[in-house]
Order: structure tokens, then sequence, then C-alpha cells
């Protein structure tokens, strides 16, 4: 007899992966090949797949198809990180795979998961062996072996996962850096963490913390007064040649949200819903017919205009990330429109994106999501809302500020995307922080708590305090060239301990102009900003 893989079997593998990250996550961070504090991995893949989790276990459907996609559209929504957009294009495969049934064969759900490593390789322009990727590949070998033998579910995800970890094994050896440091890649980690919590979630042996799906909005405009809402957003649609009829469109869309409210006519439906997610109220009602007359309201800008008048809608605007109070002022004085809290260890989900440009106040956007981990999140809610979108890729808040700088409202996106990112390259950034893991630099071991200047994830220098750090990294990076060097001090820092740094620098650098400004970050007391 043919083993059949039912919806509840997906929900006891969501909620038992979900589990496995929750007691795992903090590990796969501690595999960062790097000694800087960005180790978030295993946090981005957590908070992408809680997404997930909580979505599955909410949902009204009960074929494994349906839950598959409800799962897909989540994850893609709450994806952080390079490694939660990775991991949210696995679930997408894996929905296509599953895609219109009700249950699915051992053979069936196996071949999906094949779907969703294709997806996964797909996700990155340049996939490199030794990576998340490599683990994956590995996982869909020892997936298809099984699947052709028509074995239960349980043991296809045994083999899958034995592939996966002999995959792994071997990722040091594909990448140098991951064997100076002894670690294995951290995402293809990840992967074999998800893959056993699905396997313990279904033969229900999976132990972990509860689950806890309160979550709060990172969407920020500095200087306002925060509006805490559940369902912020005010969506609005008419579904034409509607298959479902009022009453079962509201089974479906009560978990969704609150102040639901529907009419109907023939074939037409007409909705109102206040939610927290109304790209999945869309991608549900997409399934019912054709959608027609959308409109989406942000009521916390709505109570926004009630405390600051609302701005004339622009045909262009600046989308930023910033962590830290003065550097997301900043960011508002030189243009930006909107500004999402992020950036190290802290990388805002896809879903933040959407949310700002759903805020309406533009025709088109530029994202600058100035940090490398949150550039895939930013191309893929390009990805989902097409042209209203361009991205330019900084990589640090130095080259966004820069970008900043050359942005022009007056002008085309396609310029001001050429002009932004020239500007931004012709800015070197730095920053100053403590090292968290041992680390081998020049050929010399960095012990954990030491001060480590750092380029481009390349630590050029290191002391026993913060300032000798700074003078060394000055040092390496010849700044004796440059015209202006910016300091940004972060929250661990006083004014005046600033000051002190500045004036050291300035002092050795006489021929340099040195201007301090207070960033407020957290984990880099310093960031330094060359010109």
């Amino acid at each position: 007899m043919v083993e059949m893989v039912t919806g509840k079997d997906y929900r006891r593998m969501i909620a038992g992966a979900y589990k496995a990250f929750m007691r795992e996550h903090q590990y796969i961070n501690s595999l960062n090949v790097f000694p800087v504090p960005d180790g978030d991995t295993g946090t981005n893949m957590l908070l992408t797949l809680g997404a997930v989790a909580r979505s599955v276990a909410e949902a009204p459907e009960a074929g494994i198809g349906p839950l598959a996609k409800r799962a897909a559209d989540s994850a893609i929504m709450g994806a952080r990180g390079n490694s939660g957009v990775i991991l949210s294009q696995i679930f997408r495969g894996i929905a296509r795979g599953l895609a219109g049934k009700e249950q699915a064969t051992s053979s069936e759900v196996g071949k999906a998961f094949q779907y969703g490593v294709l997806y996964a390789y797909r996700a990155v322009s340049r996939p490199v062996e030794g990576t998340i990727l490599s683990v994956a590949k590995g996982i869909a070998k020892g997936a298809r072996r099984t699947v052709r033998e028509t074995l239960p579910f349980s043991d296809i995800l045994k083999e899958a996962i034995s592939a996966g970890r002999e995959a792994l094994n071997k990722t040091p050896e594909q990448l140098p850096i991951l064997k100076q440091a002894g670690v294995v890649d951290a995402g293809g980690q990840g992967l074999l963490v998800f893959l056993t919590g699905c396997l313990e979630g279904l033969e229900g042996v999976g132990s972990g913390p509860e689950a806890d799906w309160d979550r709060t909005l990172t969407l920020t405009v500095p200087g306002v007064e925060e509006f805490d809402i559940a369902h912020p957003y005010c969506t609005e649609f008419i579904v034409k040649n509607c298959s479902l009829n009022r009453n079962e469109a509201r089974k479906l869309l009560l978990p969704q949200g609150d102040s639901l409210v529907l009419a109907e006519g023939d074939n037409v439906l007409k909705v109102h819903i206040h939610s927290a997610h109304p790209g999945a109220v869309l991608e549900m009602a997409l399934t019912w017919g054709t959608l027609h007359d959308i409109k989406i309201d942000n009521m916390a800008d709505q109570h926004r205009q009630t405390v600051i008048p609302a701005p004339a809608k622009q045909a262009l605007a600046v989308i930023t990330v910033a962590d830290g109070e003065g550097f997301q002022a900043m960011m508002k004085k030189m243009g930006a429109q909107l500004v999402i809290a992020g950036g190290q260890t802290m990388n805002p989900p896809v879903e933040d994106f959407m949310s700002a440009v759903h805020s309406g106040q533009a025709e088109r956007y530029i994202i600058l999501p100035n940090n490398k981990n949150i550039i895939l999140a930013a191309n893929q809610a390009k990805k989902l809302l097409g042209d209203r979108v361009e991205v330019v890729p900084t990589v640090n808040i130095p080259q966004g500020l820069a970008a900043l700088l050359a942005f022009d409202s007056d002008k085309a996106i396609a310029d001001n995307v050429a002009a932004m990112t020239e500007r931004m390259g012709a800015v070197q950034a730095a920053g100053v922080t403590i090292a968290v893991r041992d680390s081998l630099v020049n050929g010399q071991i960095v012990p954990a708590g030491r001060f480590i200047g750092v380029v481009d994830n390349r630590v050029l220098a290191d002391g026993a305090d913060l300032p000798t750090a700074l003078l060394e990294l000055a040092e390496k990076l010849s700044i004796t060239d440059a015209e202006v060097v910016s300091l940004y001090y972060g929250s661990e820092l006083t004014e005046a301990e600033a000051e002190k740094l500045a004036k050291q620098l300035q002092d050795k650098y006489s021929t340099v102009e040195v201007e301090l400004y207070a960033g407020g970050q957290a984990l880099y007391p310093l960031i330094i900003s060359i010109e």
C-alpha cells in the first residue's frame, strides 16, 4: 500500500521544524565564519520559519497543496536576510510540487522538495559551492534515490538528511574560509535543522520551546510617535467570477484580520478587511476569481497624518534601512521618505519593504538595503512589486548616505539608480567592533573580546582597547589620501568619549578633516566613512 502524506502531516512537519530552530538557531549563528557580530543566519531562518509556522497553524485549509501554498506565501513575505530568502524559495518550490493536491504520495512530496532546491538555486545569481546551495543539492540527490524506491516519507527524509550531512561536511574543503575558521556552512546547517525538525514533527518526537507568534511591525518613521495596531492595513477589493459564496469566503478570511465586511452579488464579492498581511489576503483571493479595484491603506499612516500634515504623493521616493536613531534621522533629513529599522543581526523581512511601498507615499521607489544580508530581501520585494521598485545594492550605511546625496526626485528613476550606484562606489567604509569568536588574522590569533577593525568582513586591525584598534585601522586604510573622514559613534559610546577618539584621529592626521556624528548604531562603537 502506498503511503499518503496529508495536510495534517504537513502541519506537524512545519511545527516540528520551527521547534527545532527554536532549539538550534543560536548554534547556527555561532557558525558564522567572521569574528564580527553579524552571525544571524540562524535567527533569520528562525524568523522566516516562524512566519510560516504561524500561518500554517492558523490556516483553515486542510489539503496539503493549499497549505503548502499558504506556507510559501508566508515565507516570501516573512523572509529575512539572504538565508531566509533562500529558505522561502525552497517553500515556493515545495508548493509548486504539491499544487492542487489534497494529499500526496511519499514520492510526490519527495519530488516537491527537489523542486524546492531548484527554486533556491534560481534565487542566487551566482551560486557558490560550499554554501547552503551545496547542501541543498546533496539533499536533493539523497531524496531522488529514495523517491525511486517509493519508501515511506520518513525514510525519504532520513536519507535526505544523511546525504545533506555528507554534503555539509564537505563545505570546509570547498570554501577555504570555512576551513580556516574550523566550521561548516551555517546556512547548510540550518537546512539540515529544518529537515530534522520536519522529521521530528512527522514522527511526533520533536522538542523545543513553545511557539511565540508575538511580532511587531518594524517600519518606523523617525521623529513620529509610534502607532501600535494588530491589523494596520485596510484592504478592499472586488472579486469577479468568484467561485466562493459569502459564507465560504468569510470562513477563509476571518483568520486573516478583523473588521471584515463582505457584500455579495451575481458572481461578484466585495471584500473589506483590516489585516496585518494584505499580500496574503490578495494571494488567497486570487484563487477565487479575478481581482479588481484593489485599495490598501495604512491606518498607521492615517494616524500619523493627525500628528503631521500628510505630504503630497511623490513620483519617486527612497526607502532605506538603518540601525540607530542618529542614522535614521540623518537619512530622513537627506531625503529618504521611509526608514525601516534594521541592520546587523536584525534584518527586516520582505514584508516590511512591501508595507513601505504599499504606504502609498510615492508612485515608485528606490530601496537602499545598506547591508549585504538584506539585499536578497530587497530584490525579492522587487520581484513581487515589479517596476514600482528598483534596488541600489548598498552594503553599508556610509554607502547608503552617499547614495542619498545623489538622489534627485525630479529625475527619472533610471537616472537616479545610475547616479546613486556610481556615488556609493566613491565611499570606503570600515567599522570597529568586538570579536565574538577567536579568529586568525594575518597569521596571528585574535581572541574573542578584542577590538577589531573591519572592512568588507576582512579584519585589518585589532587592539586591546578601542583607540588602539581605531588608529591601527586608520593606518591600514591609508587615510592620509582622503579629504574627509566621518566617524559615526554608536549607542555604546558617550559624546565625550567619541569626541576624544575623534581628536586622537585628527591629531595623528592633521591634513585630513575628521567629522563626528552620532549614529546610535548597536554592536559597532565606530563606523568610519572615507571619501
